[in-house]
């Protein structure tokens, strides 16, 4: 008999509270705001970057543009890409809000979630390792350090990126707090 009451007092005090996944889902918004900032921020920084040498003559000009290389293409793409699904997923957001035993869409956001930050972290590695030969160089394959004539150019990429691995640790954090709310919702 005192097996009995003892479990079910410990049940009693293992409940949650609605108002804890209520705060989940708030600061889920408000880290999906700052996420696009981030990654519409990166996406526009990148995309708007250029710089052209000037020389004694005007025939002959060095020009270096975010889409003379692939990899900044698809850095540009990826960004827009997760920063659409971040504005497209608000909604969602706002849903658990107002709903917090919502079950199935939390599930489901998890699950985008975590194949948008692949996007993302794949394009933002692919972008990071071309800024570092801009800046470094490989003496063993003839690439020169640009950076040293494009510094402007070379400034706004770099910059470019903290937005993108900003968005990166914000959707790392999105997903541990809709598993945070989902192991709550289940116990």
């Amino acid at each position: 008999m005192k097996a009995t009451m003892s479990e079910s007092s410990e049940l009693k005090s293992s409940k949650t509270k609605p108002g804890v996944n209520r705060g989940l889902s708030i600061l889920d918004f408000i880290l999906r705001l700052a996420a696009i900032v981030g990654t519409l921020g990166s996406a526009i920084a990148m995309g708007t970057t250029n710089q052209t040498l000037p020389f004694v003559t005007q025939f002959i000009q060095f020009r270096a543009e975010y889409n003379d290389i692939p990899m900044f293409t698809f850095f540009v793409v990826a960004n827009a890409i997760v920063s659409g699904y971040l504005v497209l997923s608000l909604p969602f957001s706002i849903f658990h809000i107002l709903r917090n035993r919502a079950h199935g869409t939390r599930v489901l956001l998890v699950f985008l979630d975590g194949g948008m930050m692949a996007l993302l972290t794949s394009g933002a590695s692919a972008a990071a390792a071309i800024v570092y030969l801009a800046h470094k160089g490989n003496a063993k394959t003839n690439w020169l350090a640009v950076c040293q004539q494009f510094n402007s150019f070379c400034e706004r990429i770099s910059g470019s990126l903290i937005g993108s691995f900003a968005a990166i640790i914000l959707f790392l954090v999105m997903i541990f707090l809709s598993g945070v709310a989902l192991s709550r919702r289940r116990q």
